[in-house]
Parts: structure tokens; sequence; C-alpha cells
């Protein structure tokens, strides 16, 4: 057993890629829009300044590790490569993003509330447990024996 090999194994299971390729577009929009201004976003200058004027410091460093994680993170989970780590940092930034964002205003979206938030750490911790089951790179590296 090679040190990678339990963060690559995965189950032959169709459910995660399911799971993988709606829920890797998705955090890879988001932090797009903090990481380039794609999609409306701010880029890292104004993303970063926001985090500051939350108490996020210092903003950039924060906006950066979060853009990345959830950029980089959901091309992970679209292409099902460490599958489990990429899901461990995005539900420790959706988790972040609850708690310093969102958990003052309910739950509901329509006042900026924690409901999408919740869903992604959801789907992150699904994904977390399951690995990236058919059709994904940990499973082509580290087939069922």
């Amino acid at each position: 057993m090679t040190l990678l090999q339990p963060a690559l194994q995965t189950r032959s299971t169709w459910a995660p890629l399911l799971l993988r390729v709606p829920v890797g577009i998705i955090f890879m929009a988001h932090g797009a829009q903090k990481l380039f201004g794609w999609f409306g976003g701010h880029g890292l200058e104004g993303t970063g300044q926001w985090m500051s004027s939350i108490g996020l410091e210092p903003g950039v460093l924060m906006a950066l590790a979060a853009g990345s994680a959830e950029f980089f993170g959901g091309l992970l989970l679209l292409i099902g490569l460490l599958t489990r780590p990429a899901a461990l940092a995005l539900a420790f930034t959706m988790v972040m993003a609850i708690v310093t964002v969102h958990i003052g205003n309910g739950l509901f979206m329509s006042n900026n509330g924690y409901e999408f938030g919740l869903a992604l750490l959801a789907a992150s911790v699904s994904l977390l447990i399951s690995g990236g089951g058919n059709l994904s790179l940990d499973r082509a590296l580290y087939p069922e024996d």
C-alpha cells in the first residue's frame, strides 16, 4: 500500500460521479470569481478587500486560499483526482463561509443565509466519505482488487 492509496481508493459506484460533476463545476465557478474576476466576480483584489472588511486578514491571502480551494478543489472533483483530499479542503472552506458570512442571516439564500453553503458542505462530506467512484482518475489509478 502506498501513501496515496487511502486518499485515492474508491469503489465501483456511479453515485459519486453524479455528485462530483455538478459540484465540481459550481466550486470552480465560485473560485474563478474570487481568483480571476470571472462570472461577475471581483477577482483577488476585490475579494481580498471584502474579506478584510469582515475581519478575515490578510484579506488577499484569505481570498487566495478560498478561491484556490474552490477553483482547484472543484477541478479535482470534476476529474475525480484526489477526490477525498479535495473534498476535505472544500468542506473546510464551506464551514468557514457558513460561520464567518452566512450563519447570522438564517437558513435561506434569499437572506444571504447558509442553505447553499450547507448543501455544498453536505456534498463535500459525502465525497470525502465515498471517494470519486466510477469514471474518476482515482479509480483508474487504484482499481478495486
